[in-house]
């Protein structure tokens, strides 16, 4: 009796170990998000045509569209809340947004800390210049002045392009591209740095005396960040996009802002 009860404990010892260990904290995040019925969406306000501020001061662009449309469907509110960009991964793993959701490039050092869907468009870096500056090419901007976003995979772009980097003169972090874009207008810079689907859709909306150089730094793809733990919130979130693009949705949102589909999401 003694020996039955005995090999009782110690089963029922091994059995709640074993739920210990392989039982990670259940995944409630969409389940939050839902009896909550808000779903925080983080930007960068000044990122056009993805999300930013039109005339009236309202947060416009393609990331918005599809954002709506997909809390639409998940029957859910959504809040845009402007972060600062380069504390995105702050902002998310503190919880003041849910995601960020913005032209965010998905990289092997973000994807240590963010869990992303799966890309919904692809995306290059390049370099823009004034089109009277006689530079055609990143040698000629051997020892020149280069402006980028802060925080941006531009920054990450330059990084990984150690010899173009070496032959700058000088390289100068704003907080938004608008901002560099502005400086190199006014000769501050020789060039910037930037996400080419921003970088067009500014040069085409704006009418700039801009062009963008053939030669790209990188090429990279947009997908929305969630925390790490937040699986289900992700899932909801990808499947939904993954039924916008089945149904047509995606691509009538993709033609209002460039004329054309360029979503990658399940192809």
């Amino acid at each position: 009796m003694k020996r039955s009860l005995a090999f009782v404990l110690i089963l029922l010892s091994v059995l709640f170990l074993l739920s210990g260990c392989s039982g990670t904290k259940k995944d409630t995040s969409w389940e939050d998000v839902k009896k909550k019925g808000v779903f925080v969406l983080g930007l960068d306000d000044s990122f056009p045509p993805m999300g930013f501020r039109d005339e009236n001061g309202q947060i416009v662009g393609f990331d918005i569209d599809v954002a709506k449309e997909a809390c639409r469907r998940l029957g859910i509110e959504l809040k845009l809340q402007p972060i600062n960009w380069d504390a995105k991964e702050q902002e998310l793993n503190t919880k003041n947004i849910d995601c960020i959701w913005n032209g965010l490039t998905i990289t092997p050092e973000r994807q240590k800390n963010i869990l992303f869907t799966k890309p919904y468009m692809d995306n290059r870096q390049v370099v823009i210049v004034r089109a009277d500056s006689g530079i055609t090419s990143l040698a000629a901007l051997a020892g020149k002045t280069l402006g980028l976003q802060a925080g941006s995979s531009a920054k990450d772009a330059l990084s990984s392009a150690p010899g173009f980097e070496a032959s700058l003169g000088n390289v100068i972090e704003f907080d938004e591209n608008m901002t560099a874009l502005m400086d190199l207008e006014m000769g501050g810079l020789d060039a910037v740095l930037m996400d080419e689907i921003v970088a067009r859709y500014y040069i085409q909306q704006k009418d700039k005396n801009f062009i963008v150089l053939d030669e790209a730094l990188a090429s990279e793809e947009y997908g929305i960040g969630f925390r790490k733990n937040d699986q289900s919130l992700m899932e909801k979130f990808q499947d939904t996009l993954i039924a916008m693009a089945k149904d047509g949705t995606l691509a009538a949102i993709s033609n209002k802002w460039f004329g054309e589909d360029i979503t990658v999401i399940d192809r």
